[in-house]
Order: structure tokens, then sequence, then C-alpha cells
């Protein structure tokens, strides 16, 4: 499978995790898919009282800068690591 093809995968096999993440690993997987699918944020900060689409926001906007082929990498590797600790 080619990279883009494993990473599809992988965000299909998220939706199927035994046992949910911890906030903070939701948030990086949110992060790594953002990157991987439109690049670097594009969107205006959310309200600040908004706190979970702030920490959405600023989660993404913490690896800005970083290639789509490396956060996929990154997605891909999480996942493996999510779905070997629930299996």
């Amino acid at each position: 499978m080619d990279l883009k093809q494993q990473f599809e995968q992988a965000v299909s096999d998220s939706k199927h995790l035994s046992e949910r993440p911890s906030n903070e690993t939701l948030l990086q997987l949110y992060s790594l898919y953002k990157q991987s699918t439109e690049g670097d944020v594009n969107t205006p900060p959310p309200n600040p009282l908004d706190f979970v689409a702030r920490a959405k926001y600023e989660a993404w906007e913490r690896i800005k800068g970083k290639a789509k082929e490396e956060a996929m990498k990154e997605y891909i590797n999480l996942m493996d690591k999510l779905q070997a600790y629930s299996s």
C-alpha cells in the first residue's frame, strides 16, 4: 500500500478502536489528520470560550509547517501504537 492508502486505512481504523484514547491523544490524532488533509491551519481562531474548538485549533496550530506526508506517517504510527495497546 502507498502512504495515502495506509493513511486512509488508519483513519478508518481510528473509528473502531476498542478503547477511547485520552483527550490528549485524540487532539494529536485530530491535528495530524487536519495537517495531513488540509496542511497548515487555515481558519481564524475560534471563540476563546469554546474550549473544545480552541483546544483542537491550538493542537493543529502547534504542528504548523509539518509536511503533509510526515503528518500522515505520524498518524499511521500513532494508530499502530493505539491498536497494539488496545489488543
